[in-house]
């Protein structure tokens, strides 16, 4: 035995879809094996991080179950001299946050610091498993578990508020004859409550490619899907405007059932004296702004009500590219 009373943590956290539980076969025909994140503490990691890593190319067996260990496949880097070039990184707690979220963990988490996370790095790391935690790991991820209170009624609020901004347009678009307008609307507004269903129930959503796979796992998917894809599927704005209002009227009873604030009407209603039938999202907005109490939150609040990120924006280069975060946590201060 190598290294022996070394503390240290093993987990299988961060990016790939093995990681979130939605690999399938097609998933292993690039950069794809066992592997694994070793954590040590700072001083460990600097006295002898290297030299695990080093020996782990040495011990480690060229397959595993019939998988190779080594890195295979686009973006593999070069192959070691000697060994294998395996997949166990040995890093630090601090490292792994900093490169995910470019956060330090000596730090408090601050409203700015949750609405310019991510929500799929953050669900990479409170996904996954933890196989060994004698350093803390768990405390970590822990920190990270899920919004607090009030920041989650912001992204509530502005959840709803895009709803309301959207809902009447879809039908006014098709109104005018502009069918490929209205769907295109249609779409975002099926997002938008797919994206509310996901804070309702205070799970972290993935990025795009697994969206519909996460949201499917989901308590209200089963009388939502209906609804939502036939919205998705509809010929006419008629059509999509009564798939789209039976799953605002399901959203509104779900909102009221949380009890985050008194209770709101269920029903659509006509949107002024126009064809179109509206939940109303911006009453909901309204309702749970003024349940904000954390001033920090309530300042930012007090702006338009933007939401997170990924709530107004869906450009992987930013949403996906962690250095961008000081720069966007601007947006809040």
């Amino acid at each position: 035995m190598e290294f022996p009373g070394i503390e240290h943590s093993a987990a299988l956290l961060g990016s790939g879809s093995e990681v979130i539980g939605c690999d399938t076969a097609m998933s292993t025909d690039h950069d794809w094996g066992p592997r694994c994140l070793l954590f040590l503490d700072e001083e460990e990691h600097a006295r002898v991080g290297s030299e695990i890593g080093r020996m782990l190319r040495h011990r480690l067996p060229p397959r595993f179950r019939g998988y190779p260990t080594a890195i295979e496949g686009p973006g593999a880097a070069a192959p070691e001299p000697e060994g294998v070039n395996h997949r166990v990184e040995v890093l630090t707690l601090r490292g792994f946050i900093v490169r995910t979220l470019h956060f330090e963990l000596d730090h408090e988490i601050e409203p700015a610091d949750w609405l310019s996370f991510e929500p799929h790095r953050l669900l990479t790391i409170t996904a996954g498993r933890v196989f060994h935690d004698a350093i803390g790991l768990q405390e970590v991820r822990d920190r990270f578990a899920y919004y607090p209170h009030d920041v989650w009624l912001y992204l509530l609020a502005a959840g709803w508020t895009r709803i309301g901004q959207e809902e009447h347009l879809m039908g006014r678009a098709g109104f005018v004859g502009d069918a490929l307008g209205s769907a295109l609307i249609g779409f975002r507004l099926v997002r938008d409550v797919m994206r509310l269903c996901f804070l309702m129930e205070k799970r972290y959503p993935p990025y795009p490619k697994w969206y519909g796979t996460l949201f499917g796992r989901l308590q209200c998917a089963g009388d939502l899907l209906p609804h939502l894809q036939a919205a998705g599927h509809a010929k006419h704005w008629q059509e999509r405007e009564e798939h789209l209002v039976a799953a605002y009227e399901y959203l509104a009873t779900m909102h009221n059932a949380l009890g985050i604030t008194d209770p709101l009407p269920t029903a659509a209603e006509p949107f002024f004296d126009r064809p179109f039938r509206v939940i109303g999202g911006g009453r909901f907005a309204d309702a749970l702004r003024a349940r904000i109490a954390d001033p920090r939150v309530q300042r930012i609040a007090e702006r338009r009500l933007i939401g997170s990120i990924d709530q107004f924006s869906d450009s992987t280069d930013l949403l996906a590219h962690a250095p961008w975060r000081p720069a966007l946590r601007r947006l809040y201060e």
